[in-house]
């Protein structure tokens, strides 16, 4: 079995609830969100762009697996 990595676009912001959210709009508590920290400008800049790159390699083998099956029927002719 192929083990594929799912990337994520979000991974440097928060992703509340629907409670969370309707919490802030009260801001008992103060600050609701809590945010995914790097320990270094690099190393955040780093992770974005190694996500980045592997949605675009995502795109990539989703797109070629359409065609693969498209012009499989093609070739069968």
């Amino acid at each position: 079995m192929k083990k594929t990595r799912k990337y994520r676009r979000d991974f440097l912001f928060s992703t509340p609830s629907f409670l969370v959210g309707a919490g802030s709009v009260f801001n008992i508590a103060g600050n609701y969100f809590n945010f995914n920290y790097s320990s270094s400008d690099i190393d955040a800049d780093s992770k974005a762009l190694l996500s980045d790159w592997g949605i675009i390699g995502q795109d990539i083998q989703i797109a070629k697996e359409k065609l693969e099956k498209e012009l499989t029927p093609l070739n069968e002719k």
